[in-house]
């Protein structure tokens, strides 16, 4: 695993999760990824900028999307993600732990993001997770998927079908 920046002690008391490569970890074998992406309330960022620079980060730019680069004192970036999803109170509630103990987005609001991005890397992240994914942790995640975005069922059905054939699990008639 990759020295990440502990931002607990930074965050504490203030909603976060990590989300991208890193809380991949969480849902699959960690894989390389070169910055540390966190998502909080749109509404807390300022309050975020100001711990993170009173602990020695240093702002580098904005996002494309809403939210900031930041750069560690140890040189490490640090995405901050400033969301106002419907999802996202709920979300925050309910973190899953990564191998490290950092809170991470729970797999089916983390299948969202990735989802939304549409990236190469995060189809592929997508088709690992859920091929990994137990019986119970998929229904978790289509039932989210069926609340917040239901136009893309059968794409999920397609991904976690993917995912199990790389994964070596025998697939089940999945439709999503």
């Amino acid at each position: 695993m990759n020295p990440w920046p502990d931002l607990r002690p930074i965050l504490q008391g203030i909603p976060w999760v990590i989300i991208g490569g890193v809380a991949t970890r969480a849902y699959m074998p960690e894989r390389a990824t070169k910055d540390l992406d966190i998502l909080v309330r749109h509404q807390d960022g300022d309050e975020v900028w100001e711990r993170l620079e009173a602990a020695g980060y240093r702002y580098v730019s904005s996002l494309a999307m809403p939210g900031f680069l930041t750069q560690s004192p140890e040189g490490v970036d640090l995405d901050v993600l400033l969301g106002d999803h419907p999802w996202l109170d709920e979300a925050l509630a309910h973190p899953r732990q990564d191998p490290a103990g950092y809170p991470v987005l729970a797999l089916p609001y983390l299948v969202l993001v990735k989802m939304a991005s549409s990236r190469a890397q995060d189809m592929a992240d997508l088709a690992r997770m859920l091929g990994l994914a137990s019986d119970k942790a998929l229904d978790q995640v289509r039932a989210v998927v069926a609340r917040y975005a239901p136009e893309e069922a059968e794409d999920l059905g397609s991904l976690i079908y993917l995912g199990r054939v790389e994964m070596g699990k025998t697939p089940k008639n999945d439709k999503g």
